[in-house]
């Protein structure tokens, strides 16, 4: 299994962090840890991965969300 490492910067709404994890999931990725802060409006997510696929996969997926401003791979 490899291990991922990403930053996710979205606008807050309500749903914007369950439509994250859905595409994660769906992508056949696990989420291993979560760490969230808000800022005026602005979710900032970094997120540790583990999944045998390319990240990729998810990442190319992650910014075609509604909200999303930024996916950012940081190992």
């Amino acid at each position: 299994m490899n291990n991922y490492q990403i930053s996710v910067q979205a606008e807050w709404r309500p749903e914007t962090l369950e439509r994250i994890l859905r595409v994660v999931r769906h992508r056949g990725f696990v989420a291993t840890a979560l760490t969230s802060q808000l800022q005026e409006q602005q979710l900032t997510l970094q997120i540790s991965l583990r999944s045998e696929r390319e990240l990729s996969l998810l990442t190319n997926q992650l910014v075609k969300l509604y909200g999303i401003t930024d996916v950012t791979v940081l190992s």
